[in-house]
Protein backbone atom coordinates (compact mmCIF):
# COMPACT_ATOMS: atom_id res chain seq x y z
CA UNK A 1 0.00 0.00 0.00
CA UNK A 2 1.40 3.35 -0.92
CA UNK A 3 0.93 6.64 0.81
CA UNK A 4 0.05 9.77 -1.11
CA UNK A 5 3.01 12.10 -0.50
CA UNK A 6 2.34 15.09 1.74
CA UNK A 7 3.17 18.11 -0.38
CA UNK A 8 1.98 20.77 2.09
CA UNK A 9 4.41 23.49 3.09
CA UNK A 10 4.18 23.16 6.87
CA UNK A 11 6.24 26.31 7.57
CA UNK A 12 2.97 28.09 8.39
CA UNK A 13 3.18 26.42 11.84
CA UNK A 14 5.76 29.09 12.68
CA UNK A 15 3.01 31.72 12.49
CA UNK A 16 -0.10 30.11 13.96
CA UNK A 17 -1.45 27.25 16.04
CA UNK A 18 -1.83 23.97 14.18
CA UNK A 19 -5.58 23.40 13.84
CA UNK A 20 -5.11 19.62 13.67
CA UNK A 21 -2.96 18.92 16.75
CA UNK A 22 -3.46 22.21 18.60
CA UNK A 23 0.26 22.79 19.17
CA UNK A 24 1.61 26.34 19.09
CA UNK A 25 5.34 26.33 18.30
CA UNK A 26 5.61 29.92 19.55
CA UNK A 27 4.50 28.99 23.07
CA UNK A 28 7.75 27.65 24.54
CA UNK A 29 11.17 29.03 25.36
CA UNK A 30 13.78 27.99 22.83
CA UNK A 31 16.02 26.88 25.68
CA UNK A 32 13.49 24.11 26.35
CA UNK A 33 14.06 22.45 22.98
CA UNK A 34 16.23 19.63 24.31
CA UNK A 35 13.75 18.84 27.08
CA UNK A 36 10.87 18.85 24.60
CA UNK A 37 12.66 16.40 22.31
CA UNK A 38 13.38 14.07 25.23
CA UNK A 39 9.76 14.27 26.40
CA UNK A 40 8.50 13.54 22.91
CA UNK A 41 10.79 10.52 22.62
CA UNK A 42 9.40 9.15 25.90
CA UNK A 43 5.88 9.47 24.48
CA UNK A 44 6.94 7.49 21.40
CA UNK A 45 8.41 4.80 23.65
CA UNK A 46 5.00 4.49 25.27
CA UNK A 47 3.33 4.20 21.87
CA UNK A 48 5.77 1.50 20.78
CA UNK A 49 5.50 -0.53 23.98
CA UNK A 50 1.80 -0.26 24.78
CA UNK A 51 -0.03 -0.48 21.46
CA UNK A 52 -1.10 -3.72 19.82
CA UNK A 53 -1.91 -2.12 16.46
CA UNK A 54 1.57 -0.83 15.65
CA UNK A 55 1.70 -2.19 12.11
CA UNK A 56 -1.94 -1.56 11.23
CA UNK A 57 -2.77 1.43 9.08
CA UNK A 58 -6.04 3.16 9.99
CA UNK A 59 -6.65 3.52 6.26
CA UNK A 60 -4.76 2.61 3.12
CA UNK A 61 -3.27 6.07 2.72
CA UNK A 62 -2.30 6.77 6.37
CA UNK A 63 0.85 5.47 8.05
CA UNK A 64 0.62 3.01 10.91
CA UNK A 65 1.90 3.99 14.38
CA UNK A 66 5.09 2.00 13.66
CA UNK A 67 5.67 3.84 10.39
CA UNK A 68 5.16 7.20 12.11
CA UNK A 69 7.63 6.17 14.83
CA UNK A 70 10.20 5.22 12.19
CA UNK A 71 9.65 8.59 10.53
CA UNK A 72 10.15 10.46 13.82
CA UNK A 73 13.32 8.45 14.51
CA UNK A 74 14.68 9.46 11.10
CA UNK A 75 13.57 13.08 11.50
CA UNK A 76 15.58 13.29 14.73
CA UNK A 77 18.70 12.06 12.90
CA UNK A 78 18.11 14.32 9.89
CA UNK A 79 17.60 17.42 12.01
CA UNK A 80 20.72 16.71 14.02
CA UNK A 81 22.66 16.63 10.74
CA UNK A 82 20.99 19.83 9.55
CA UNK A 83 21.60 21.60 12.84
CA UNK A 84 25.30 20.73 12.57
CA UNK A 85 25.34 22.17 9.04
CA UNK A 86 23.78 25.45 10.21
CA UNK A 87 26.23 25.77 13.08
CA UNK A 88 29.29 24.88 10.98
CA UNK A 89 28.55 26.63 7.67
CA UNK A 90 27.22 30.00 6.60
CA UNK A 91 23.61 29.68 5.42
CA UNK A 92 23.89 26.10 4.08
CA UNK A 93 21.33 24.54 1.78
CA UNK A 94 20.09 21.24 3.16
CA UNK A 95 20.09 18.23 0.86
CA UNK A 96 16.58 17.23 -0.11
CA UNK A 97 14.97 14.37 1.83
CA UNK A 98 12.01 12.43 0.50
CA UNK A 99 10.30 11.08 3.59
CA UNK A 100 7.92 8.92 1.58
CA UNK A 101 10.69 7.29 -0.47
CA UNK A 102 12.59 6.66 2.78
CA UNK A 103 9.55 4.94 4.30
CA UNK A 104 9.43 2.56 1.35
CA UNK A 105 13.17 1.96 0.93
CA UNK A 106 13.71 1.43 4.66
CA UNK A 107 10.60 -0.77 4.91
CA UNK A 108 9.20 1.09 7.89
CA UNK A 109 6.21 -1.26 8.05
CA UNK A 110 8.48 -4.28 8.65
CA UNK A 111 10.76 -2.85 11.34
CA UNK A 112 11.00 -4.23 14.86
CA UNK A 113 9.18 -1.90 17.30
CA UNK A 114 11.67 -2.54 20.13
CA UNK A 115 14.60 -1.66 17.87
CA UNK A 116 12.78 1.42 16.55
CA UNK A 117 12.13 2.54 20.12
CA UNK A 118 15.78 2.15 21.07
CA UNK A 119 17.00 3.95 17.96
CA UNK A 120 14.44 6.73 18.39
CA UNK A 121 15.62 7.27 21.97
CA UNK A 122 19.28 7.36 20.94
CA UNK A 123 18.66 9.81 18.12
CA UNK A 124 16.43 11.98 20.30
CA UNK A 125 19.11 12.14 23.01
CA UNK A 126 21.75 13.12 20.46
CA UNK A 127 19.56 15.83 18.92
CA UNK A 128 18.48 17.13 22.33
CA UNK A 129 22.12 17.39 23.41
CA UNK A 130 22.91 19.29 20.21
CA UNK A 131 20.17 21.81 20.96
CA UNK A 132 21.29 22.04 24.60
CA UNK A 133 24.62 23.39 23.32
CA UNK A 134 23.01 26.18 21.27
CA UNK A 135 23.47 29.52 22.99
CA UNK A 136 23.32 33.26 22.37
CA UNK A 137 23.81 34.35 18.78
CA UNK A 138 23.93 30.74 17.60
CA UNK A 139 20.10 30.84 17.60
CA UNK A 140 20.27 33.42 14.78
CA UNK A 141 22.42 31.37 12.38
CA UNK A 142 20.60 30.41 9.21
CA UNK A 143 20.11 27.56 6.79
CA UNK A 144 17.66 26.75 4.00
CA UNK A 145 15.83 23.86 2.47
CA UNK A 146 16.23 22.98 -1.19
CA UNK A 147 12.75 24.44 -1.82
CA UNK A 148 13.98 27.86 -0.66
CA UNK A 149 12.42 27.94 2.83
CA UNK A 150 14.86 29.74 5.12
CA UNK A 151 15.26 29.16 8.85
CA UNK A 152 17.25 30.50 11.77
CA UNK A 153 18.26 27.92 14.35
CA UNK A 154 15.34 29.16 16.45
CA UNK A 155 12.71 28.82 13.70
CA UNK A 156 14.32 25.53 12.63
CA UNK A 157 13.86 24.24 16.21
CA UNK A 158 10.26 25.40 16.40
CA UNK A 159 9.44 23.93 12.99
CA UNK A 160 11.12 20.64 13.93
CA UNK A 161 9.31 20.06 17.23
CA UNK A 162 5.89 20.37 15.62
CA UNK A 163 6.56 17.28 13.48
CA UNK A 164 6.96 14.60 16.19
CA UNK A 165 4.29 16.24 18.34
CA UNK A 166 1.86 16.34 15.42
CA UNK A 167 2.56 12.68 14.67
CA UNK A 168 1.66 11.71 18.25
CA UNK A 169 -1.67 13.34 17.48
CA UNK A 170 -1.84 11.37 14.22
CA UNK A 171 -1.58 8.08 16.11
CA UNK A 172 -4.01 9.17 18.84
CA UNK A 173 -1.40 9.33 21.59
CA UNK A 174 -1.10 12.00 24.29
CA UNK A 175 1.17 14.78 23.09
CA UNK A 176 3.29 14.40 26.21
CA UNK A 177 4.11 11.24 28.19
CA UNK A 178 2.26 10.42 31.38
Amino acid sequence: MSITPDTKDWTWVLERVCPECGFDVRAFERSQMGAMIRSNARAWTQVLSERDDLGRRPSEDVWSPLEYACHVRDVFALYDERLALILEQDDPEFPNWDQDATAVSERYVDQDPAMVSEQLQQRAQKLAASFDRVDGEMWNRSGRRSDGASFTVETFARYLIHDPIHHLHDVGAPLRPA
